[in-house]
């Protein structure tokens, strides 16, 4: 049972002799998490839980395109279904592109959003300025 506690005791003077994490790295779980969502995204692998899934998983790709409208995001699943997204001009947050199923956005901390058309949902890198619950149904 002693060396247990010594065991315990050791862990936790060696985590804090670090001093903390250093500047720029997450200070939190929650940080930590947002920062490996947007690493993830930047590389073009979202966590998403489709057809109903209970569980997200990092298995949908996102594409970014500039289109006439401005940016659109298609995200893709691994059988191969995909969904695509415009992202409003004026910070609302994004609309389903096509299909008549409207996107519901649930903001997920400041640094993340969940997002959910029909049975899919998908987490994406966002920064969150409001308390928008909805995105609207129109550009």
């Amino acid at each position: 049972m002693s060396m247990r506690i010594f065991g315990i005791l050791a862990a936790t003077l060696a985590l804090s002799a670090c001093g903390g994490p250093k500047e720029g790295e997450p200070r939190s779980l929650e940080e930590a998490t947002a920062k490996a969502r947007a690493e993830a995204a930047d590389s073009g692998e979202i966590d998403c839980a489709v057809a109903g899934a209970p569980e997200f998983t990092r298995s949908c790709m996102v594409d970014r395109a500039t289109g006439a409208e401005g940016l659109e995001l298609t995200i893709r699943h691994k059988e191969g279904a995909f969904r695509r997204f415009k992202v409003l001009k004026d910070g609302r947050g994004l609309v389903a592109a096509d299909g008549a199923e409207p996107a519901v956005i649930t903001p997920q901390g400041d640094r993340a959003i969940l997002v959910q058309v029909g049975a899919d949902r998908y987490i994406l890198p966002a920064t969150v300025k409001g308390a928008t619950t909805t995105a609207p149904k129109g550009p």
